[in-house]
């Protein structure tokens, strides 16, 4: 959309104005970014939620050398510890002795622990007690003089039995994986007929051909078609006229807490990030944490990856058998080399023998249903899913969703959605998801008209996760600058949560949420707008907000987003550094 003409400014006029107000208000003794809010009357009254409360074009820079290719400017950094030393972790005597390298003396630790970050913590104030004691950065709420940590009994009795999040990847099944011990029994029957079949083929190359590809591995009993909204879509009965079902993508920044920021304006499908299957099948603590899912999520999914048969039958029975999951995707979308050119991710749509291995292996072990992501296809010009669509229906998969750019476009020019609306056609009645460049009530509508089941939304989530209330309520929400903050502090607090309250939990949700601002940066303010809907595409000039903080958020420097952590998460260490993924020039 076109920025009304009286908030266009310049580059430099832009960050001046930026440099200038954020000087004064270091000066002005703390005055809070909140307190500028109450005295705009321009901006919009902030409006409480009516819902349950429960990769990309570079910027046209003259000034900076443009890289070609993916990322070709980014260094490699090594992830940073931002504490010199830690408390010990062992409750008596250290088996390191005068080794190690941690501190022992709690009153030593304290006095050369950086300074709390506020008063109260939020760990202590919802579950009673915070499991990170003195380590944790908000300590002084919840520690005696005396260096003991307190409990609210009421609290921990009220939580006592309620796991919040599930799926989380217990010690007795990592040693089994690390030992290889783990049964993979029906994997291991599937294999089997895979193996026998592709033996009486050999046999039978010289004389008649077999009829089919792969053999029909389903049990008789399990029937998985395609999905409903009684069995995927678990509807609440005031939205059964809700046709159009809204889906999270797990690209990016798909973590646990940015997906409960999206539960809260109204998403209805979520998905952990996409897994590695041999990282599953390893045990890998860090993948396993991929596939966690919080109590707010009704319908929730894990995407893997992988390119073998065999690896990816094993992975999908150790998800049925281990988590609590509604479905299990597959990503045949991926466009990243590391995992395209080992035959994953995009790699598997040319591969249809492979694939249609995988599908029906997958299918044979899990009893819950299968989803698979699509691309148009790899190159450009060269569509290959109207190809694989039918194939597909044949093999046994519950439900599709297709990006309407091809593995080559990666987020260059527009999705094709003439093109998903003739899959959607092809693909019934399996329900077809179609994602590519919403970023407004009008664009979800005119995805509507495709005949797609639903919507899948990635980059229209990061840059304003409110985009599902929108849709819902089919309107434009001038979200105030104030709103947005708490958004980010909602996100904090669950960060908190997920990742701890430490100085590496804290510094962990500091660099998500700037990955994160890194695309809400690119977010319009409604009110500002000439002509509205903003489109994903265009890239918006430099314009001053309604108030200072307003325009903080329209910042695109690297800088500036490191000051809004600030004002939630504190000032950050002296070795701070972060890079954001998608831009390597996020420089004035």
């Amino acid at each position: 959309g076109d920025v009304f003409t009286k908030f266009i400014t310049t580059k430099e006029k832009f960050h001046d104005f930026i440099d200038t107000e954020s000087s004064k208000k270091n000066d002005d003794d703390g005055e809070t970014a909140e307190s500028t809010e109450e005295t705009c009357a321009e901006e919009p009254e902030s409006k409480k939620l009516k819902l349950n409360p429960e990769e990309k074009p570079k910027e046209d820079r003259p000034d900076c050398k443009r890289h070609r290719g993916q990322n070709k400017s980014r260094p490699h950094v090594k992830p940073n510890t931002y504490e010199e030393k830690r408390l010990c972790l062992s409750n008596n005597v250290c088996p390191f002795g005068d080794k190690c390298r941690f501190f022992h003396d709690v009153a030593e630790y304290m006095a050369s622990k950086p300074a709390d970050i506020g008063e109260s913590c939020h760990l202590y104030d919802t579950f009673g007690k915070c499991s990170y004691g003195v380590s944790c950065r908000f300590a002084n709420a919840h520690t005696t003089p005396d260096f003991k940590t307190m409990e609210n009994k009421d609290l921990v009795a009220a939580w006592e039995n309620r796991a919040t999040v599930r799926n989380s990847l217990n010690k007795e099944l990592q040693t089994r994986l690390r030992k290889r011990s783990e049964p993979f029994t029906k994997s291991v029957e599937y294999l089997k007929m895979l193996s026998k079949y592709k033996d009486k083929k050999e046999q039978n190359r010289n004389g008649k051909s077999l009829t089919g590809t792969v053999p029909d591995t389903q049990p008789p009993v399990k029937t998985i078609g395609p999905l409903t909204d009684a069995d995927v879509i678990k509807l609440r009965p005031c939205e059964k006229k809700q046709v159009l079902q809204l889906y999270l993508s797990q690209k990016r920044c798909g973590n646990l807490p940015f997906r409960r920021v999206c539960k809260r304006f109204g998403v209805d499908i979520t998905c952990g990030e996409m897994a590695m299957c041999t990282n599953l099948l390893q045990g890998q603590q860090s993948e396993w944490a991929l596939l966690k899912r919080h109590e707010s999520e009704d319908v929730f999914g894990v995407q893997v990856e992988g390119c073998f048969p065999d690896t990816m039958t094993r992975c999908a029975e150790l998800i049925n058998n281990n988590t609590d999951v509604d479905f299990v995707d597959i990503n045949s979308g991926c466009p990243i080399d590391l995992v395209y050119k080992k035959g994953g991710g995009c790699g598997l749509m040319t591969r249809t023998r492979k694939f249609e291995q995988i599908i029906k292996g997958m299918n044979y072990v899990l009893d819950v249903p299968l989803t698979v992501k699509i691309r148009t296809g790899v190159q450009e010009r060269s569509n290959i899913a109207h190809k694989l669509i039918p194939e597909m229906k044949t093999w046994g998969v519950s439900m599709i969703t297709l990006h309407g750019r091809s593995r080559e476009q990666r987020y260059t020019k527009l999705a094709d959605w003439d093109y998903i609306s003739t899959c959607s056609k092809l693909a019934s009645p399996v329900p077809l998801f179609g994602n590519g460049d919403v970023l407004s009530y009008e664009d979800a509508m005119k995805a509507r008209e495709t005949g797609v089941s639903g919507l899948m939304i990635a980059r229209g989530a990061l840059i304003k996760p409110w985009i599902f209330t929108e849709i819902k309520e089919h309107r434009h929400w001038d979200i105030s600058s104030s709103e947005r903050l708490d958004i980010l502090r909602d996100f904090t607090n669950f960060g908190l949560e997920h990742w701890g309250s430490d100085t590496r939990g804290v510094e962990k949700t500091r660099t998500f949420m700037l990955e994160w601002l890194s695309f809400m940066c690119r977010y319009i303010p409604v009110g500002l707008l000439e002509r509205v809907p903003q489109k994903i595409n265009e890239r918006p000039p430099y314009y001053l907000g309604r108030n200072y903080l307003e325009s903080l958020m329209a910042s695109q420097n690297v800088g500036d987003w490191v000051k809004i952590s600030e004002m939630l998460l504190g000032p950050v260490p002296k070795n701070f550094n972060f890079l954001p993924k998608h831009k390597a020039n996020a420089y004035k």
